[in-house]
């Protein structure tokens, strides 16, 4: 069994995410102080924002994350159940190989 990946991670994705998560918090941030100044409310709408889509963006990440998972997951058990239909495949090729062999030397 490999511990090591042998498909190289995507930094593009990870950058991606990660810019995601700050451009969202930054946008929602000044959400929240455009909606402070016009109602008077100063500091809680720009918390709220912020509070909602952190929670938002964190529950993204969990279901990519476990979306990614599954999906690993399924490669992992499909190469498994290949390499032991091929293991099944050589020891029934070995057996006929020998019965064959036992049946020439029966014969002789």
């Amino acid at each position: 069994m490999k511990l090591l990946p042998t498909k190289r991670i995507s930094a593009d994705d990870n950058v991606g995410k990660g810019m995601d998560l700050a451009l969202s918090l930054l946008v929602f941030l000044g959400i929240g102080y455009g909606l402070d100044r016009w109602l008077g409310t100063k500091p809680w709408m720009m918390v709220a924002m912020v509070l909602l889509v952190a929670v938002g963006q964190f529950v993204k990440l969990k279901y990519d994350y476990e979306g990614t998972m599954q999906r690993l997951e399924a490669e992992r058990a499909d190469r498994s159940a290949a390499t032991d239909r091929s293991a099944v495949t050589d020891r029934s090729a070995a057996t006929d190989r020998s019965a064959a062999t036992g049946n020439l030397r029966g014969r002789a």
